[in-house]
């Protein structure tokens, strides 16, 4: 490959495999970028900041690396072994938790950071309270960890003690008291609120009562203030960072899904019927800044993960199109969007032999980032990053694609998303195109297929059963045999969709759910064929 002709954006050089089917293996990569980003030349720290365009390094943060990057990566490691059955590395994860305990272990029991490789742990930022919890939770569900149990516990009573919904944090006192340098002045939904999601994880793995006040605080400011009945997106309100209104949006999902909270979901909905259309498109692009000056074709690969685990949640409770929602998200824009052919990237030269400049190519396979619809390079853009957090949100994503892909339930085996999956209930193969399906169950029970809205009912071919109903967005097999696979196939439709962006117009080519083509306006790095 040309390297400077990819690096300039001159040519079209085509870096993704498309449209792929299997979540499994995109776990497995996920996992293997995770467990290679820890600095030598700072006790094993996790990098934050990476960059593949033009200077290709790993960096280090005074906001997000010891605050920030574990929780993410706990969370979506020890996820991937429980959902996905995946071989992580025990030593990355114990690096991951030596971090993660690491960044509490300043005055205060609040997820901290330095703000220098060598100095003492003394900046906070909200921000990452959201990844602290993550990374206790996830110490605690899936390795038993007193440790974090005793850590969160402390955390939850302080924040409870020191935040208010009506004034805020106590900033003057805890600054006065304990020495805290704050790092950023964020707004509610950029701060704090983001931890309501792993406050309802720590509350399913721990019985916390106090985790379940504080999330339940927390979300009634965020839905009396900010995620209103309309459905309405104030970017002066919520503020410009997308992913924190992705994730709070996900985060009163997952409790109104642990409560029951009927009208806290119906809440949800309009937002994502609404407001969300702000800062996504079709596709589930999601921009990576709402701010007016920012790159308008810039994505965040977390930002679209927090979409497809709200529609999965909304899917469950009875939006089936939200299924359909997620698997277009999965197959057009947020698999191809994973990095699997870093060839492109050069190796930095390193005299003085730094860690954050050693083998960048190699440590980059497998991560998300901050993508266009097209590709990698946004237009316009010199610098290509990926930043190390985000392939921990994404993997994280695509384990509740697995929980909840194909389920099982009074009623039967429900194929609620039609990608390759090998579940104890059921084994799915999809066709990239989008237009076939082979589901083999394992044991006698009924089937549902979830059909997609765009397949033409009446060219629907089935091979495997004679009896058969479809019943609503449903193909109904009420006793099919198990280890005999159930094959359906109907045309693929291709259709073109236009995805409006701030200064483009960016048409698509669509097989079923599949992005066949797409107009990428010579950028370089591109997922899809351009579209003539």
């Amino acid at each position: 490959m040309d390297i400077f002709r990819a690096n300039h954006g001159s040519a079209n050089v085509k870096v993704s495999n498309v449209n792929t089917t299997d979540i499994k293996s995109a776990i497995k990569l996920g996992c293997r970028t995770m467990s290679n980003v820890f600095n030598a030349d700072d006790n094993d720290i996790p990098f934050f900041g990476s960059e593949v365009l033009p200077n290709p390094r790993l960096s280090f943060s005074n906001v997000h690396s010891e605050s920030h990057v574990p929780g993410r990566h706990l969370n979506a490691l020890l996820n991937a072994e429980d959902a996905a059955g995946v071989s992580i590395s025990e030593e990355a994860v114990e690096k991951h938790a030596a971090a993660a305990f690491f960044s509490y272990s300043g005055p205060v029991p609040l997820p901290m950071n330095r703000d220098r490789v060598d100095g003492p742990i003394e900046n906070f930022n909200d921000h990452n309270v959201r990844e602290g919890m993550h990374a206790l939770y996830a110490l605690i569900k899936y390795r038993n960890s007193d440790r974090a149990r005793e850590v969160a516990e402390s955390s939850i009573e302080f924040i409870l003690d020191a935040w208010d919904p009506v004034d805020g944090w106590d900033r003057e006192r805890i600054a006065a008291a304990h020495g805290i340098r704050w790092t950023r002045q964020n707004t509610f939904i950029t701060g704090v609120a983001r931890a309501i999601g792993p406050l309802v994880k720590y509350f399913r793995a721990t019985g916390s009562g106090k985790a379940l006040e504080l999330a339940s605080l927390l979300a009634e400011k965020a839905t009396t203030e900010f995620f209103l009945p309309d459905g309405s997106y104030d970017r002066d309100k919520f503020g410009a960072h997308t992913h924190s209104t992705t994730c709070v949006m996900s985060s009163l999902a997952q409790l109104a899904d642990l409560t029951g909270d009927a009208a806290l979901l119906v809440q949800v909905r309009a937002f994502a019927d609404n407001g969300l259309w702000a800062i996504r498109d079709e596709l589930g692009w999601v921009i990576e800044s709402s701010a007016d000056d920012s790159p308008a074709d810039k994505g965040e690969g977390n930002n679209t993960g927090d979409i497809v685990e709200t529609d999965l949640i909304l899917g469950r409770h009875g939006y089936p199109g939200c299924f359909q929602d997620a698997e277009r998200i999965l197959r057009g824009h947020l698999l191809p969007s994973q990095l699997r052919d870093a060839d492109f990237i050069p190796e930095p030269a390193n005299p003085a032999d730094e860690d954050g400049l050693r083998s960048v190519r190699e440590r980059h396979l497998g991560a998300f980032g901050f993508p266009a619809p097209y590709g990698h390079r946004p237009l316009g853009l010199e610098r290509v990053s990926f930043n190390m957090d985000i392939v921990g949100g994404v993997v994280g994503t695509l384990c509740e694609v697995l929980r909840e892909g194909v389920v099982t339930g009074p009623d039967g085996v429900r194929v609620n998303l039609l990608l390759d999956q090998d579940t104890p209930d059921a084994r799915v193969q999809a066709g990239e195109s989008s237009g076939r399906v082979s589901v083999t169950t394992r044991h006698a029970a009924p089937l549902w297929i979830r059909l997609p809205r765009w397949a033409d009912r009446s060219a629907l071919q089935v091979i495997g059963a004679d009896d058969y109903l479809v019943l609503g967005e449903h193909l109904f097999i009420a006793q099919p045999d198990p280890g005999i696979p159930i094959s359906l196939e109907y045309p693929a439709a291709r259709t073109e969709i236009t995805l409006a962006h701030r200064t483009r117009n960016i048409r698509t080519a669509l097989e079923g759910d599949a992005v066949a083509a797409m107009d990428n306006f010579g950028a370089a790095l591109t997922f899809f064929d351009p579209l003539h």
